[in-house]
């Protein structure tokens, strides 16, 4: 089994985007992180990749869009999230 791909855009100071950072880090996941605290290219990347999408962190793994914080807490609570990091 490969190993998935994660993707997570983020802000400075946004705790949101803490969390989930953490849970990934707690499970030994590496992830791509985009800063987009100042706009940019990156930013509307995540806009394209989820439209409607204006909070972060906006999380992906393999290209499938998760949501934020609270969905990926989610997943984890239900039980999901580790088959879908393949652990």
């Amino acid at each position: 089994m490969s190993t998935p791909k994660v993707e997570i855009y983020t802000k400075m100071y946004c705790g949101f985007c803490h969390r989930a950072k953490r849970l990934l880090d707690e499970k030994g996941v590496e992830y791509e992180e985009y800063d987009i605290t100042l706009g940019g290219p990156k930013r509307a990347e995540m806009m394209d990749r989820r439209p409607g999408a204006s909070t972060v962190p906006q999380i992906f793994i393999d290209d499938k869009a998760i949501g934020g914080s609270d969905d990926l807490a989610a997943l984890e609570r239900d039980g999901k999230l580790d088959a879908m990091l393949g652990l």
